[in-house]
């Protein structure tokens, strides 16, 4: 069964879009834990900022502010080029195709996804806000959409660096942790070893490693 509103066979694909080493099942359970629990956080923080403006419908503005108060919550920031809703942060705007878009031109060049397959995230994060009693304006949902997107995106090609160099370097001692499995397989330990390199500390961290590693106990962890 699935653990997390984002299935696994859009997770698996998204990995097999960045490595071809197989995904176990453990791994993509893992990978859509991880990735539910980012999105909660983020979309229980824009909450709190629609709160305190007496609003119950989720803009834009409310991740800026999201993200300004939680320091952990900035991940999948190769999004942050390609929305609208960055574009102050980053001062530069790009096309699907990564091309600088002219000021004069944006809002007509536009185009709705503009990481390719980031809209394949869509269903699962309105799933995800229904069961958290959140609306958003489209805008919102599109950025929530896209930074799922990246970020999974990210935690694949950590999990496959894992896979490749036999461990994850530990930031402490600058020590290798070696990593068990054949080496052609992505597993659920190099999606927690991943996600150790995304999340740089804190609670969000721990909560994600937690939740993933309850929502794969039923599994093995290759």
């Amino acid at each position: 069964m699935d653990v997390s509103p984002f299935k696994t066979a859009l997770v698996k694909a998204v990995i097999r879009d960045v490595t071809p080493v197989h995904v176990s099942r453990s791994a993509a359970w893992a990978a859509a834990s991880v990735t539910r629990t980012v999105l909660t956080e983020i979309i229980d923080g824009a909450r709190r900022a629609a709160a305190e403006e007496v609003r119950k419908k989720l803009i834009p503005g409310d991740l800026l502010s999201t993200i300004d108060r939680n320091v952990e919550l900035e991940v999948g920031s190769k999004w942050y080029d390609h929305s609208p809703t960055f574009q102050g942060l980053t001062g530069v705007l790009y096309d699907a195709e990564g091309v600088i878009v002219p000021s004069r031109k944006r809002g007509r060049s536009r185009k709705q996804s503009a990481v390719v397959g980031a809209h394949r995230f869509q269903v699962g994060v309105k799933k995800l806000m229904r069961s958290q009693g959140a609306t958003a304006l489209p805008a919102m949902v599109r950025d929530l959409d896209g930074i799922a997107s990246v970020f999974l995106t990210d935690l694949a090609r950590d999990a496959a660096m894992v896979v490749r160099e036999g461990g994850v370097e530990r930031d402490s001692l600058r020590a290798l942790s070696a990593r068990g499995g054949d080496g052609r397989t992505i597993g659920r330990d190099d999606i927690l070893a991943a996600t150790t390199t995304q999340l740089f500390g804190g609670n969000l961290r721990q909560r994600a490693l937690a939740e993933a590693r309850e929502a794969t106990q039923s599994t093995s962890a290759g």
